[in-house]
Order: structure tokens, then C-alpha cells, then sequence
């Protein structure tokens, strides 16, 4: 493949400096009290929540030694693989009018466009230039978005994974509840409803793990993964973090967000005894020592793969913000060697460029 990367410049002092301002942006002054606190589920703390396998919060440890190994370092380094980070292009036209087929529609990062059953859903919109508090520092969208908001057929059903700033962005969705024909139906997690409604934003659903509803005909479903939640110097682990496990009679996809690894994925494909589709992180993961807890790296993602039975992967969570030590391009070529290692045929588990719709048959 070609060297050409569609990749912005940016100042090298930049890179992190969304989450200086992360530390000192918002901070509230209550002290913490979990209003939906439940004494018999072992996830609830009188705080907030905490993982089901994780005897600690997955927030990032000892943050500054990482910076200062980062800056002494020098990374994360350029794509230097010889990776295109080539577009592509669906045809708006019929994405817009299809509601028939099942499609999936890599926009980039945790963005995904879901075709499934006649409903369009999106994952953890993102179609903004920065994953950050502001708008003139931190982590800098490297390749634009593969759809535009302009783009997008009129989005139905938006499920959002957690409140970090690169999976939960104030102008995607504040633009989406805005889409003409009304806005879509929003689904969260514990504790973010009252967000939506601070932005005057009211159709939304929340939901614990395991929780289930029902909306246009699909079952959606909330599921524990290992991660964590924070917005301000102040709300750590106040609202819950999860994935989405949505089924309609003839599809269901599972969508990770993002996640360490842990036992929570053999839990979620022992209870639905598998999925057609599961979209899993592989980014954003070195160094190990810091990430390992919070973030999957490519061999662990094949392994939630095979422990909630997908029948086909698509990657996510990489490829558009520079979040950790690994190049941008580096994530892919690391799934396929994983994806042999495992004795999977490539077309199981695939990383698709920016842009790239693939039609999904149902399942036999």
C-alpha cells in the first residue's frame, strides 16, 4: 500500500494536553452520593459503581510518570508502517434511503453506523476536530470522520458506551437531537441522564448492567465492561460505564465501547449464547503497565471475539485520536497476526478503512 497518510500536523507539546485541562475543567463541589445506590448488587457503591472483576477503579494510575516516560520517549511516533490511511466512500444516497439490509459503516474511532432491521444506530458519536473539554487543546482528530453529521441518514437510535470525551461528545449529540424529521432515542448508562438534560436533551433511556428494553422493534441490552467514567476533576465512577448488546429478530450486534479485558465477556456470550456482529476495540493500549486494565490490546480483542461467539468482528478505537504510545496505524497489522495466531480466517475479524460500509447477510 501507499506511504500518503491523510494525517493533520500538530505541536508535539499538544498531544496530551486535553487532560491538563481535563484536571482543572468542571470540577463540582458535592460530595459524592450515588442516588441509585442498591445495596444488592455488587457493582453499586454509596459513590457510584465500580467493575465486577476489578478490585480497583480502572482509572489510569501514576498519569504523570506515563506523560514524563511519553515526553522522554517521544511518542507516540508517526504512522512508519507503510499504512495508508486511505477514505472511503459509501454511497450517501443509498444509505440514507436503505432501510432493508444490514449495514455496518466504520465513521472512525467508536463511531459506527448500524443498518439493522430498518433502524439506524450509532455508537458513541464523534464528528467533532478534538476528543476534549475545549476546542483549542488536546488529543486533535488525525483523519476527518468517514461520514460527515451532514451525511448521516436520520439516525433513530444513538447508544452511548461512557462520558469520556473521545466516546461521549457534547456536539454530536447535541447536533443529532437537532436532525431534522426529531431526534433519536438515546440510551445510557446510569447517572448521564441528568447530563442530556442539562443540554435540554430529554429522549433518553437509561439503564444498569443487564438491563433490557425494547425500542423499534429491537431488544437493547446494557452489559458490564471493564472500564471507568470521569468528565471532571470530581466524578470519577459516578455514572456507569457498559456495551450494548442489540438484537432484532433476524441480526444483534454487540458494540464494546471501551474496555480492559476481563471475565465479563465470557458472561455476556454464556447469557446470549452469541452475537452476528461484535464491534471491539484494539487501540489505544501501550504501554501496557498503564493501559492494561482499562484498554484491550489486538490479542485480547480476538479473545472477546471468540468469548462472546461472534460470528464476525469489526475494529474499533483506533486509527483517529492519538490517546497512547502506539502509531496510528500500528493497531490493524497487530489484529492480523492475532487473528492467525487464533487460526481465524481474516474476513472474521477485520479493520476497516475510515468510511467503509460492509453489507452484513443475516444470520442462516
Amino acid at each position: 500500500m501507499g506511504a500518503q497518510l491523510i494525517v493533520t500536523e500538530r505541536p508535539r507539546w499538544r498531544r496530551w494536553s486535553a487532560f491538563a485541562a481535563l484536571l482543572v475543567i468542571g470540577a463540582a463541589c458535592a460530595a459524592a452520593v450515588n442516588n441509585y445506590y442498591n445495596k444488592d448488587k455488587a457493582h453499586h457503591t454509596p459513590e457510584g459503581f465500580r467493575n465486577n472483576y476489578l478490585q480497583r477503579s480502572a482509572e489510569g494510575q501514576q498519569f504523570w510518570k506515563w506523560q514524563r516516560e511519553r515526553i522522554a520517549a517521544g511518542v507516540p511516533k508517526p504512522p512508519a508502517n507503510n499504512y495508508q490511511f486511505a477514505m472511503a466512500k459509501p454511497d450517501i444516497a443509498w444509505l440514507r434511503a436503505n432501510r432493508i439490509e444490514t449495514t455496518a459503516t466504520w465513521v472512525g474511532h467508536a463511531t459506527v453506523l448500524m443498518q439493522v432491521a430498518g433502524v439506524n444506530i450509532i455508537t458513541d458519536p464523534h464528528f467533532s476536530g478534538r476528543a476534549s473539554p475545549v476546542s483549542f487543546a488536546g488529543p486533535k482528530r488525525m483523519v476527518p470522520p468517514g461520514l460527515s453529521y451532514e451525511e448521516l441518514p436520520h439516525i433513530d437510535v444513538v447508544v452511548i458506551s461512557h462520558n469520556h470525551y473521545d466516546h461521549l461528545d457534547i456536539d454530536s449529540v447535541k447536533r443529532l437531537a437537532a436532525q431534522a424529521g426529531g431526534p433519536p432515542r438515546y440510551f445510557v448508562g446510569l447517572g448521564l441522564k441528568s447530563w442530556f438534560a442539562d443540554l435540554g436533551i430529554t429522549n433518553v433511556t437509561e439503564m444498569d448492567w443487564w438491563d433490557k428494553t425494547t425500542h423499534m422493534g429491537l431488544e437493547v441490552n446494557f452489559v458490564p465492561v471493564q472500564h471507568w467514567s470521569k468528565r471532571t476533576l470530581t466524578d470519577t465512577d459516578r455514572s456507569l460505564w457498559g456495551g450494548w448488546l442489540v438484537k432484532a429478530p433476524s441480526y444483534s450486534f454487540f458494540f464494546a465501547g471501551d474496555t480492559g479485558y476481563s471475565k465479563d465477556f465470557a458472561d455476556i456470550g454464556a447469557k446470549f449464547g452469541g452475537v452476528d456482529l461484535a464491534l471491539i476495540p484494539i487501540g489505544a493500549y501501550e504501554p501496557r503497565w498503564f493501559m492494561q486494565v482499562q484498554h484491550v490490546d489486538p490479542a485480547q480483542s480476538v479473545k472477546i471475539h471468540q468469548d462472546v461467539k461472534a460470528r464476525k468482528s469489526i475494529g474499533i478505537h483506533w486509527g483517529t485520536f492519538e490517546l497512547t504510545d502506539e502509531s496510528l496505524d500500528v493497531p490493524p497489522l497487530r489484529l492480523a497476526e492475532e487473528v492467525a495466531k487464533a487460526g481465524l480466517t481474516p474476513d472474521r475479524f477485520v479493520a476497516l478503512k475510515h468510511g467503509e460500509m460492509l453489507r452484513l447477510a443475516a444470520k442462516p
